[in-house]
């Protein structure tokens, strides 16, 4: 039997354009250096600060369920 692995997916970009909030704008309000931002959006964040994720979240008046999303490796 072979077990399908999961994994959580950083949703950002799409959470950005939906707002219509910049890079820039949110790396101002959030403090964030951009390369920090960027690694976000890339999905290249092996440990999620919770900090900085609560601060996106306040900026972007969204839920963490809209920036994380668990995926099937089936999806992916």
């Amino acid at each position: 039997m072979v077990l399908s692995m999961s994994k959580i997916v950083i949703d950002l970009e799409r959470v950005l354009a939906e707002k219509q909030v910049s890079k820039t704008q949110l790396c101002y309000i959030c403090r964030l250096q951009r390369t920090q931002l960027n690694n976000y959006c890339k999905n290249k964040v092996s440990r999620v600060d919770l900090n900085t994720l609560a601060k996106i979240c306040d900026c972007l008046k969204c839920d963490v369920s809209d920036i994380l999303k668990l995926e099937n490796e089936d999806e992916v």
